[in-house]
């Protein structure tokens, strides 16, 4: 029985090749499309979930209460673990890690003899840890021990890539290194581990670990001593009791706070509330900016998880949609099957099985296209997804039993409708399609569309969006602007003769330096309070620490005063700063012109530190586009001790400018490497996510509305077929073939027109919402929605017109020879 129903299932599909063909390769290409998002979404959802101690690991935040600028931030000062842990029996085990904040990069450097060529090059995502982070963290170690590997100071614990570059094959432990950081100073390292990364995502995505404890940072854990106000630089975790109660435990922090910091932050003006985030939350948590590694986006998975499952919907629409169109070529058969004693069920197993069978054989078509494209999606999604049966079992599982439903729904129609024929009258052809299969097909045909269009005016939307962003006045010069990182202290000390040559070479337009530039992380910041004030009725003010060019070399425009310039170095020395005109606006000044030679002042330990305004600047985007601009200010680094320098390059050849500043760089620094970035290229990082968001919309709306398409396709084949009598009748009347495209045509476009006008205002909606999480944004334009219109139509009528014009065309005299 079963081998019959296979034979007359693979007949009909014979029979039937176009349908058949359009219906697996529709079908197989949503089902990829929801497997690639899904694997996207696991892979999002299950960060740090493979540490073996995941369930009792929270990280430390802190909520500033009172600071304009600050809302919940994943750090905390230095000393507030080892307290909370002598407070708190419930903490078992704290640990602490720092970022090398101020640096993309770091300098590593190896040589194994004297007189040998050393080893020298950049590496990111370094950390400094406590000695007990890899007691806490699961790290697979390939040498070394994990208990101890951090108990010394001035010891590094690399990642197997970083160990190879150095050493080779040659094993890494207890070999010296020479490590250059901005944040922890220039130092010697012993090796006492090397790891090989676990593939899994981790928001601790550090490449090598260096011991807290040994450096610059040491020295200012030291300074802190017990102060819980100043320095929330450090990223703290805490391991509690399985049996912990994690929210009686947080209800005790704010008397915590009160009787260790009470005082100190009255004294500062605003106050601190200290919260627990489970290490799974972490990725996901759009509450807590800036942690270790850019976080995920609840709501870019929202919206990937609704493409993925529309895209699949509208694959399984085709599907159904197409088996209830070809159900009324088998009415004859199934009467002549009944009239010969088949019995209904038999029917019903019949039209069931078919369609199951080419469901099944859709999804295996899936399982291939997705290992296939898998790469090709990596490099579009920014991750490094995997698809291995091993790994993905409960995946497949949920795929196969979402093709056997989709089967059975679309084998449904025939099944059960046509099964309850009555043979008489469908062998003396009085069977029709019911107005229910009808409406069904054009309501399923508008959802379609109603799809395909919201993404549509999504990627539109998006791609205004990135283009907007990436065309922004920033109020500064973005463009042939080199960033040259300033590591070890040789490079700080270079700096005022590497500049001074550079300023003589033909091509340079400026030199500039500072300890941050634009679009990248800037964790300095200072209190400041006005005349007759204090420090709590302060303002917080971000800051950056320059030299007297970096302004000129940014063309960062003054409203009001000066800039800092070479002319006034010796007055500029001390007590005077450059704002911008919001800082200006915060402390209460009515313009630029009158914030100018006002005093500014704050108080750290008891003394107090006077500014005098010599300048005010026009607001510039210091952060990127999704932050609004706030108060920012600028004092001249007089020590030099910068870690970047900006180079303004003037139009020309841009290679020649690099080869000349490399070959300075080299004359002065021999051994270390010249590196450096475009500033406009590291500003458009801060939308990595964005971006990524924009190809994917952008590559899933094309193949939504190929699928679409694939669907109009078939049911207009089908239409055009149930109608050839009439259409050859209408040929031998004088009927024109413009007028049969048009009535053939008609119906379809008036379907998509009904959906154009559902999607738009719900693809408004939408996308607003989405443009909310940008401080700066384009609006949604009228001509998206007519551009949206066009492009529908245009797709439908192109799809349509193809098999409308084929029948027009056709001999009427072959369609009506059987009449």
């Amino acid at each position: 029985m079963f081998k019959t129903y296979l034979k007359t299932a693979w007949r009909n599909v014979l029979k039937s090749k176009l349908f058949s063909i359009i219906n697996v390769i529709g079908l197989s290409v949503g089902l990829t499309c929801c497997m690639l998002i899904t694997l996207y979404i696991i892979n999002e959802t299950s960060y740090d979930s493979y540490q073996k101690n995941a369930a009792n690991i929270y990280q430390l935040g802190t909520e500033f209460v009172g600071l304009g600028n600050f809302k919940k931030l994943p750090n905390t000062p230095a000393p507030m673990a080892e307290m909370m842990k002598a407070n708190f029996p419930e903490i078992k085990q704290t640990t602490r890690v720092t970022a090398l904040y101020g640096e993309d990069k770091t300098l590593l450097q190896y040589q194994q003899r004297p007189g040998e060529p050393m080893k020298s090059f950049y590496e990111t995502k370094g950390l400094l840890a406590d000695s007990t982070f890899f007691r806490m963290f699961t790290y697979n170690f390939i040498e070394g021990d994990p208990q101890t590997a951090l108990n010394n100071p001035n010891t590094v614990v690399l990642s197997d890539d970083i160990a190879n570059k150095l050493f080779g094959n040659e094993p890494a432990l207890n070999k010296v290194i020479h490590i250059s950081s901005s944040t922890n100073g220039d130092h010697d390292f012993l090796v006492t581990g090397v790891f090989k990364p676990i593939d899994k995502p981790s928001h601790v995505d550090g490449r090598f670990f260096m011991s807290m404890m040994g450096g610059k940072i040491a020295d200012m854990i030291k300074d802190a001593g017990t102060n819980l106000v100043n320095n929330n630089i450090y990223f703290t975790y805490l391991q509690l009791d399985p049996n912990a109660n994690v929210k009686r435990l947080e209800s005790e922090f704010p008397a915590f706070i009160d009787k260790y910091a009470g005082k100190g932050l009255k004294d500062y003006g605003f106050g601190k509330k200290q919260f627990l985030v489970p290490l799974t939350k972490i990725h996901l948590d759009e509450d807590v900016k800036d942690n270790l590694t850019p976080g995920g986006s609840v709501t870019y998975l929202y919206i990937l998880a609704s493409i993925a499952l529309f895209t699949l919907l509208i694959a399984c629409i085709n599907f159904m949609n197409l088996a209830t169109a070809q159900s009324a070529k088998r009415s004859a058969e199934v009467g002549i099957r009944k009239v010969l004693g088949a019995e209904r069920k038999f029917l019903i197993t019949q039209f069931l099985g078919e369609a199951v069978l080419m469901s099944v054989f859709a999804l295996l078509l899936a399982f291939a296209f997705t290992k296939m494209l898998l790469p090709l999606f990596n490099s579009v999604s920014g991750r490094q997804l995997s698809f291995e049966a091993g790994d993905n079992v409960l995946l497949i599982a949920t795929f196969v039993a979402l093709s056997v439903i989709t089967g059975l729904i679309a084998g449904s129609y025939p099944a059960f409708y046509l099964s309850s024929f009555n043979p008489a009258k469908v062998l003396k052809g009085k069977f029709a399609n019911s107005l229910a299969a009808v409406s069904l097909r054009k309501g399923l045909v508008v959802f379609q569309f109603v799809i395909s269009i919201v993404l549509i005016i999504a990627s539109v939307v998006i791609a205004s969006q990135m283009k907007y962003l990436r065309s922004a006045d920033l109020g500064f010069t973005k463009d042939q602007q080199i960033v040259i990182p300033l590591r070890s202290e040789n490079a700080k000390k270079i700096y005022g003769s590497f500049k001074n040559d550079l300023l003589k070479q033909a091509g340079i337009a400026n030199v500039g330096a500072s300890m941050f530039y634009p679009g990248i992380s800037n964790v300095s910041d200072n209190i400041l309070y006005t005349d007759g004030k204090d420090m709590q009725q302060g303002k917080d003010i971000k800051m950056n620490y320059i030299d007297t060019r970096y302004l000129q070399s940014l063309n960062i425009k003054p409203l009001a005063g000066r800039l800092y310039s070479d002319s006034y170095f010796t007055e500029d020395t001390t007590g005077t700063m450059v704002i911008n005109e919001t800082a200006a606006k915060s402390f209460g000044f009515k313009d630029a012109s009158q914030a100018v030679n006002q005093k500014l002042h704050t108080t750290y330990n008891g003394v107090t530190s006077n500014f005098n305004i010599i300048g005010v600047v026009k607001d510039f985007h210091y952060e990127d586009l999704h932050l609004p601009i706030g108060p920012y200010g600028f004092q001249l680094n007089t020590a030099s001790l910068f870690n970047y320098m900006i180079v303004h390059i003037q139009s020309g050849d841009m290679n020649a400018a690099l080869q000349s500043i490399g070959n300075t760089w080299h004359q002065l620094n021999a051994t270390e490497p010249f590196d450096y970035s475009f500033l406009d290229k590291d500003f458009q990082k801060n939308y990595d996510a964005e971006n990524r968001l924009a190809a994917i919309v952008g590559d899933f709306t094309i193949i939504a509305i190929l699928i679409s398409c694939l669907g109009l396709f078939g049911l207009a084949t089908f239409s055009a077929e149930q109608r050839i009598k009439e259409i050859g009748v209408r040929k031998v009347l004088g009927a024109s073939v413009t007028g049969i495209v048009t009535l053939l045509s008609k119906d379809f476009l008036k379907l998509v027109g009904i959906a154009i006008i559902i999607a738009s205002p719900l693809a408004w909606f939408l996308m607003n919402k989405w443009l909310q999480s940008f401080a700066y944004r384009t609006p949604i334009s009228w001509w998206v929605f007519v551009i949206t219109a066009f492009i529908a139509m245009f797709i439908a009528l192109v799809t349509i017109s193809f098999q409308a014009i084929k029948a027009a065309v056709a001999n009427p005299v072959k369609s009506l020879r059987t009449e």
